[in-house]
């Protein structure tokens, strides 16, 4: 992986480079291997959407069964709300790109303490720490409940 970092300097990460706690958070090659993730990421959902577009493209919904019709209904339907799920997803992507470049990612947008390493890798699109997420969903289960 190679990149730029801070002042347009060229970053080359090795191949196996994975952020550590060993390091200071956050730190330019992080944020590189981060913008790299996100960016593979993106290209990926963008791929499958193109995809999904030709493949309902391609399929004719003048299927003379009926039943045939109604189940190629029902799998277009839910292909669309697949891509409209990733949709959300890569506009999710592209803040977290932004909060790259704004030097924000990777910080709790409630209480601006690190996310932390593990919670970025398993969801780099992540805003908020593992406790804060915990207090959000409490609270919106609390009121679904009332």
């Amino acid at each position: 992986m190679s990149g730029v970092g801070e002042l347009g300097t060229k970053l080359d990460l090795p191949e196996d480079y994975r952020p550590s706690d060993e390091e200071e958070f956050m730190n330019p090659r992080q944020r590189e291997y981060f913008r790299q993730k996100l960016l593979l990421w993106r290209a990926d959902l963008m791929a499958e959407s193109s995809e999904t577009l030709q493949h309902l493209k391609d399929d004719s919904l003048a299927e003379p069964d009926l039943a045939d019709r109604a189940t190629l209904e029902a799998e277009r339907a839910l292909e669309l709300r697949t891509r409209d799920r990733e949709r959300k997803l890569i506009s999710k992507i592209d803040a977290a790109l932004s909060r790259i470049e704004d030097g924000s990612y990777g910080f709790c947008e409630v209480t601006d303490e690190p996310i932390g390493l593990r919670r970025l890798e398993a969801r780099p699109i992540a805003t908020l720490s593992l406790e804060a997420q915990e207090r959000h969903e409490h609270r919106e289960r609390t009121h679904r409940e009332e």
